[in-house]
């Protein structure tokens, strides 16, 4: 028996509007639901709008799984998980092995089920209640599409390691799902560079596949200014496992506060014969470093910022947008003339439009000029739903600075 979860008359209209999330504000009612259970959207007059799964625990109550009077059964599964693989062909190379994004989640009409794939192995992260008990299924569709469309993968591995799985009553874990447990680095093909990816204790899923195109579009830009050579000072903040720096062919100095993801960017940058004399690897805060590079009149050609996430809800948004601010001034201060900042954000709570006036008020206090040269996105691989803005969460600039 589905439960029924009745809308409060004049709130329906963002489900209407096909936005797969309902909170708990907008809720008039709940009949024989349990948690983890599908769940018929009603209105208040008993009137069908959609069909998602329940949880108490959560703000988001109920999350939508399809606007449709149908069954979510193994075939609806199967579609819905096909669509979103088959739609990412196109990134798919029968002999190199590759990273992208094979299921975005709500972007991808499955809300609460992060799926990415590296070379022959998926990672999954199951961020919700009703995903998680239904996760070994999902596993075990995923291998047989796989396999159908000429893809076969040799493990499935779970990340649900995140922290957002609290707010849904759950715990973290992490281990294989099916198949062979992946070995201690995989190695994937990025432009025309090997990555090493930890899957099993690497950031995210093991890497930040949402900056693969722009870390290979890095290069090509900066060819046409004359800036891709030995030559080239390039600043990578945030590093991680050094990304950015990879991609181009300059001299790289990568800054990060995590010793073992600058130990992977070092493995990195050997396994691809990367000149020891062209690369740097720094641990160190990123705020005390800038502050000691501006002291010190140290200035760069290309400059990269990439923190993490600021703001993980509104009410942090203030404080955020100060950390921001501060970190563009020193980075804006850290760029020679006629050189580049590349400035990101993660925080889905702060808008692009927030994010351009934060950049704004740090460019102020640098006493610099700068020219918005391009917006910056995420990789193709991370669609975002049309009716889902908050899906919009990385957003970039790309300054020309004076």
């Amino acid at each position: 028996m589905t439960g029924i979860v009745t809308i409060s008359p004049s709130r329906e209209k963002p489900i209407l509007n096909r936005h797969p999330w309902v909170f708990s504000g907008a809720i008039q009612d709940v009949q024989d639901a349990a948690p983890g259970t599908i769940v018929d959207v009603v209105t208040h007059k008993g009137e069908f709008l959609a069909r998602g799964y329940w949880n108490p625990k959560s703000q988001i109550q109920v999350r939508i799984l399809t606007w449709q009077d149908e069954p979510i059964d193994d075939v609806w599964w199967q579609r819905q998980l096909k669509q979103a693989i088959e739609s990412r062909a196109a990134y798919h190379h029968p002999t190199e092995p590759r990273g992208y994004r094979l299921i975005n989640a709500e972007n991808d009409y499955i809300p609460g089920l992060v799926v990415d794939r590296y070379g022959d192995y998926l990672v999954l992260q199951a961020l919700t209640l009703y995903i998680d008990q239904q996760k070994q299924q999902i596993a075990l569709q995923l291998t047989h599409i796989c396999q159908q469309l000429n893809m076969p993968i040799k493990g499935i591995y779970e990340r649900s390691d995140v922290d957002v799985r609290k707010k849904e009553g759950l715990g973290l874990t992490t281990g294989v799902l099916w198949g062979e447990e992946p070995p201690e680095l995989v190695e994937v093909i990025s432009g025309d560079k090997v990555r090493l990816i930890d899957i099993r204790h690497g950031h995210k899923t093991g890497y930040y596949l949402d900056q693969q195109h722009n870390q290979n579009m890095l290069p090509r830009f900066l060819a046409t200014y004359g800036l891709n050579d030995g030559h080239t000072r390039i600043l990578n903040l945030f590093s991680y496992t050094g990304g950015f720096g990879l991609a181009t062919q300059g001299h790289v100095t990568n800054v990060d506060a995590s010793r073992p993801a600058l130990e992977l960017a070092e493995a990195t940058y050997q396994r691809n014969q990367w000149p020891e004399e062209r690369v740097d690897f720094i641990q160190a805060d990123i705020f005390d470093f800038l502050r000691d590079q501006a002291e010190n009149g140290e200035q760069y050609d290309v400059v990269i910022l990439d923190p993490p996430k600021f703001a993980h809800h509104k009410r942090q948004i203030d404080a955020a947008a100060r950390g921001y601010k501060d970190l563009n001034m020193y980075a804006l201060r850290a760029v020679r003339q006629c050189g580049f900042l590349l400035t990101f954000s993660c925080s889905g709570a702060i808008s692009p439009d927030l994010f351009q006036k934060i950049v704004f008020g740090a460019l102020v206090d640098s006493r610099r000029q700068a020219q918005i040269i391009r917006h910056l996105e995420p990789s193709p691989d991370h669609p975002v739903a049309l009716t889902f803005p908050e899906g919009a969460y990385l957003k970039g600039l790309l300054l020309r600075v004076f």
